[in-house]
């Protein structure tokens, strides 16, 4: 139940009272005669601040397309209209809008029933007042919560609860339940919401059952009775837990008795572990200990590092500026020098060639130089070895021992024999390492071809790529010209055209600027593209405000990170600039301005502001270009040059065109069309057969894989071989007490030693003989060289200086940028490593947190430890290994001890819930007790207040009514006699009229009211069968109630006009028009109620 404001039993201005719940268990005794008065008079009370219906907006619902919005009084609301004005769907809809199922409307049995025919779907909009200190969530909601509820063609609804101002707060069912519980309306409470239909069935219904269901409902006992009903049965199972419980604590005694037993017969090892826990804790705080030592120093090394980040930072910016005055030189150097280069380009190949010669013959003499002086250091080590050979052979032949020769001698023999067979098996090491280096460099070659291979297929299919690409866009292009500057670009411009017709921009856009010029002469094509580049795909704007909405439009056509079209913001003009005292004039080649008709000046002056075109030159010869801009000074005015190739020609440098034909200015589509279908063939069988080379190359590559595998095998037998043969000689050799060198083999060695100094001597005359050769030949040609450098220099005395100067300031350049280059690879390098030991600083941070969480539950105070985590490591070992023993030889104290509390903790457990119930069954009989009781005096109040209601209202017509109440059978019987009162007998309401049944009604209604709760109430054309007489009394009586409840909302459906009504401002009539001609009845179908609920 929802919550109820304070107030007494028997008030006749039915205030809010509080929430009462009791429940009935069919027992009862009669109720007690006792006579309450009622108080007349008019309330005081201000007007409804919560809960109450402010606005209800209806929108294909039923059979309307649009109702409302209806705005109510917080006091007396009047709907009054035709039949079919859409009263009643009025009041359906505030059933279905707040939650309520359709068939507690009795208007249909489903949901979509409400849609009107030929529509989806329905909406019902219900503002409710939230005002005052009663309000639900007012700093969410405000002073009103809009709920908003909107029905499918199949049934289905969904809600959205908004606030004053509009925004969406929830959209689930349970916020609106929340709310109206908060509010205290019931939608499906007959009460709250009356509906005609409702009516007649409770009037003719025989069964006095029903009538009692309908007081118990309306007066919200029945939802008590069945809340006490559950307690019951939840009482019943909690008794049967005590007993099964009761029969567990028996058992469970028992085993903890055996278990107490046993713990109390086994010796303690508490010193021990006491000890060893001691440990532990010393060790988890050890442990920390260690690792805040290694962070403080990661943080000195990051402090230092970020030290010598600052540093490397100041030397950048340091090195930025030496990069930036070198270039600067350069720049100064080179544009002198540009001026009188042209007296020295005739000499300057000659002189070239001469220092290439001059290069060349100091190459082949420093070549033949090192081989000499190779063959010398050769000779020398040789000298050496010789001298040591000598003096060694002459000491062993002095220290040899005569007694022993003979056995030495075989020795000796065995060992040469073992030496031979030694070398012969390192000959074949060499001679199989040999090979498996040629195979491994034949892999090695193969790899490396095979990957030169697939680098070229994949540059050839990137090229392939593009072709294609280029090919379709030409195609494209064929139907629309736009589309050579992008497949967007169409769609843009309609979308540009659309906007200024909205009257987005200020001046239409202009572009793309490519599509805006036209050829004078189509071999210079190629020379216009590489000159304007992406200026040929921009846009114009007049101002930075219409660049903003071309910026937008753009963004629905480019996606994000795509490359889009520059824009150029510049004021439009309708004149093109007067360029002429600043633009080239040549009588033989154009410029690019005059080479193009360019019809707006808009477009001509951004080329002019952007590129400059009058003063760029159009030259279709690359030699002519040469000789123009390079060989003689170039034209006044002229900065730059381009050829028919698209190469573009400086006074001093030469740039080589990537492009070999136009993409966007071409105007012979089909003969581009058709190269490009040749290139792509051309790309397509290249592929192939670079396919066929990499099949080839690949198993060349498996081949010689084979044969070094089987190389390898080889060697490996080879040197287990040579080990063993080693192993032999050093046994041998071993015997002697003193070892012995066999002097025969140190002479034989130093006789082959000899020989090759004779060798190397000789080899080095013939080089010395060479070397003087080389010299000869590099002096006569830097004679040469010097001759005609001198001539040179004689021709240009003021170029030399100058290029020596450019020379170092180029070089000076490279050394900044090697400079930076060098201090940014440090910086990345620092800052790598100083990023490192940053993350390495956060993992050791988490670590010490882990261990010191660790640490806090083993030992919640830090201690101080002097010793090592591996010192305490051990002494714990040692510990438990005590405590094993101990256990061994008497048992685990510890899995005695765990099995005892946990019988006790279990058994106590299990007692004390067992306790915890009994006090709760016997605490819940006390209240269930003392509520049934405050529920028998509750309902005995209710019904009394509902007796003498019912008859005070009854009498205002002289009319008697009599209500019997039989709570042990669940029965109301009501009969009300017209007329003298007690003189007339009783009657049962069927025998009344129309009109007499209708008054009745509304006095049992209001009786009904003044018991029960709710912020409004909603009575569908109570007056239908009443006479005039009738209506007037049951009206004045509701007006008479409502002003004596001006914290509640009356809404009354009726179809009489109200004219009547006496005027006030609490009183608010609302006229429903008349219906539309042809409206039909509501395609209901029936449906079950469960049908309904999950759908809603």
């Amino acid at each position: 139940m929802a919550k109820r404001k304070e107030d007494s039993f028997f008030s006749p201005e039915n205030a809010k009272r509080p929430r009462q719940e009791s429940e009935d268990f069919d027992k009862d005794s009669d109720e007690d005669e006792c006579t309450v008065s009622l108080t007349k008079g008019t309330s005081t009370l201000t007007a409804a601040e919560v809960g109450i219906i402010e606005s209800i907006h209806l929108r294909n619902f039923m059979c309307h397309s649009m109702l409302g919005p209806f705005k109510f009084g917080s006091n007396v609301n009047f709907v009054v209209g035709n039949n079919g004005s859409g009263k009643s769907a009025v009041l359906t809809a505030l059933i279905v809008g707040l939650g309520g199922k359709a068939v507690a409307t009795n208007r249909g049995s489903s949901l979509k029933g409400f849609v009107k025919d030929g529509q989806n779907s329905a909406d019902i909009t219900v503002t409710l007042r939230n005002r005052g200190d009663d309000a639900y969530r007012a700093n969410v909601y405000g002073d009103a919560i809009v709920v908003q509820q909107h029905i499918s063609m199949d049934g289905s609804r969904s809600y959205k609860l908004k606030s004053q101002t509009g925004a969406v707060v929830s959209t689930r069912k349970e916020e609106l339940i929340a709310i109206l519980d908060h509010f205290n309306i019931q939608v499906d409470n007959p009460v709250s919401v009356l509906t005609q239909e409702m009516s007649k069935q409770f009037l003719q219904s025989k069964n006095e059952g029903d009538k009692y269901k309908f007081f118990m409902k309306a007066t919200q006992l029945e939802q008590m009775k069945e809340d006490y009903s559950y307690i019951m049965e939840t009482k019943e199972r909690t008794k049967e837990q005590i007993n099964q419980g009761e029969e567990r604590l028996t058992e469970l005694k028992r085993q903890c008795l055996e278990k107490e037993e046993r713990f109390q017969s086994i010796a303690g090892l508490s010193t021990m572990k006491t000890n060893l826990e001691y440990l532990k804790h010393e060790m988890a705080w050890a442990v920390v200990n260690e690792i805040e030592k290694q962070l403080n120093a990661i943080r000195d090394n990051i402090q230092i590092g970020e030290d010598r980040a600052a540093r490397l930072d100041r030397k950048m910016e340091e090195q930025q500026v030496r990069l930036n005055e070198a270039e600067k030189k350069y720049k100064d150097i080179q544009d002198k020098l540009e001026k009188i280069s042209q007296e020295t380009n005739a000499r300057a190949p000659e002189c070239m060639a001469l220092k290439a010669d001059v290069t060349a013959k100091k190459r082949d003499y420093n070549e033949a130089e090192v081989l000499y002086n190779h063959s010398l250091n050769e000779y020398k080590a040789l000298k050496k070895d010789d001298e040591q050979l000598c003096k060694r052979i002459e000491e062993l032949k002095k220290s040899a021992d005569q007694f022993l020769e003979t056995e030495r001698l075989e020795r000796q023999k065995k060992i040469c024999w073992l030496k031979e067979r030694l070398k012969a098996f390192q000959d074949q090491e060499n001679a199989v390492n040999q090979e498996m280096e040629q195979f491994q460099q034949a892999i090695e070659k193969g790899r490396a071809e095979h990957e030169r291979i697939r680098r070229e297929e994949l540059d050839v299919k990137h090229a392939l790529n593009y072709n294609q690409r280029q090919l379709k866009e030409l195609k494209d292009s064929k139907t629309d010209r736009l589309k050579r500057f992008g497949p967007n670009v169409p769609a843009l411009l309609e979308a540009i055209d659309d906007a200024y017709r909205r009257g987005y921009f200020t001046h239409k856009p202009v572009g793309p600027l490519g599509a805006c010029i036209h050829l004078r002469d189509p071999e210079l094509a190629l020379a216009i593209e590489s000159c304007l580049k992406g200026l040929l795909q921009a846009y114009c704007c007049h101002n930075h405000a219409d660049e903003r909405v071309l910026q937008a439009l753009m963004k629905r056509f480019y996606s994000p990170g795509a490359s889009r079209p520059q824009i150029i913001v510049s004021e439009f003009q309708n004149e093109m600039y007067d360029v002429r005292h600043r633009a080239v004039h040549h009588p033989e080649f154009p410029t690019v301005l005059t080479a193009l008709e360019i019809d707006n000046a808009v477009v001509a002056n951004s080329l002019i502001d952007m590129r400059n075109i009058e003063t760029v030159l159009l030259i279709k010869s690359n030699s002519v270009a040469r000789a123009v801009m390079q060989s003689q000074k170039p034209p006044k005015n002229c900065r730059e040059a381009f050829t028919a190739d698209g190469d573009q020609v400086f006074a001093g440098r030469y740039y080589s065109s990537e492009n070999t034909r136009p993409k966007f200015l071409t105007r012979d589509v089909d003969s581009e069309i058709s190269n490009l279908e040749n290139e792509v063939e051309n790309k397509k069988a290249q592929i192939v057969h670079l396919q066929q080379h990499l099949s080839a190359r690949e198993k060349d590559i498996k081949q010689n894989e084979e044969l070094l595998k089987r190389c390898q095998l080889h060697y490996k037998e080879l040197k287990m071989k040579i080990r063993k043969s080693s192993s032999e000689i050093r046994e041998l050799e071993n015997i002697e007490e003193h070892k012995s060198i066999d002097i025969a083999t140190l002479e034989e060695e130093a006789h082959d030693n000899k020989i090759k100094m004779k060798m190397t001597e000789k080899q080095m005359e013939q080089q010395k003989k060479i070397l003087e050769h080389f010299k000869s030949l590099k002096i006569e040609a830097e004679n040469k060289y010097d001759t005609i450098k001198l001539k040179v220099n004689q021709l240009s005395e003021l170029a030399d200086p100058l290029k020596d100067e450019l020379n170092l300031a180029d070089s000076e350049v490279d050394n900044q940028k090697r400079g930076k280059r060098h201090y940014e690879d440090k910086q990345k390098e620092h800052m790598d490593t100083l990023n490192k030991k940053k993350r390495e600083l956060d993992m050791k941070e988490k670590e010490l947190e882990e261990k010191m969480s660790q640490a806090r539950q083993i030992c919640p105070e830090r201690i101080e430890v002097k010793k090592s985590a591996s010192m305490l490591d051990k002494e714990i070992n040692r510990l438990r290994q005590k405590i094993q023993a101990e256990h061994a030889s008497h048992g685990d104290r510890e899995e005695i001890m765990r099995q005892y509390q946990e019988a006790r903790e279990t058994y106590l457990d299990l007692d004390n819930k067992v306790r915890t119930l009994k006090r709760f069954i016997k605490l819940l009989e006390e209240i269930m007790t003392h509520r049934y009781k405050t529920y028998q005096q509750f309902r005995r109040c209710l019904t009394l207040r509902c007796k003498l209601y019912f008859d005070n209202l009854l009498s205002q017509r002289a009319y008697c009514g009599k209500m019997n109440f039989d709570h042990k059978n669940e029965t109301l019987a009501i009969s009300v006699q017209p007329g003298e009162g007690n003189k007339a007998a009783f009657n049962d309401m069927r025998a009344l009229s129309g009109g007499e049944r209708s008054f009745s009604t509304v006095c049992f209604i209001l009786s009904l009211w003044s018991i029960a709760e709710s912020p409004f109430r909603c009575l569908d054309e109570f007056d239908v069968y009443m006479d005039m007489v009738n209506r007037r009394i049951a009206m004045d009586m509701i007006l008479k109630m409502a002003d004596s409840q001006r914290f509640r909302q009356f809404i009354l459906l009726t179809p009489q006009s109200m004219s009547s009504l006496p005027s006030s401002k609490l009183i608010r009539i609302l006229r429903m028009s008349d219906p539309e001609r042809g409206q039909t009845t509501l395609p209901f179908q029936p449906v079950t109620q469960e049908e309904d609920d999950d759908r809603s």
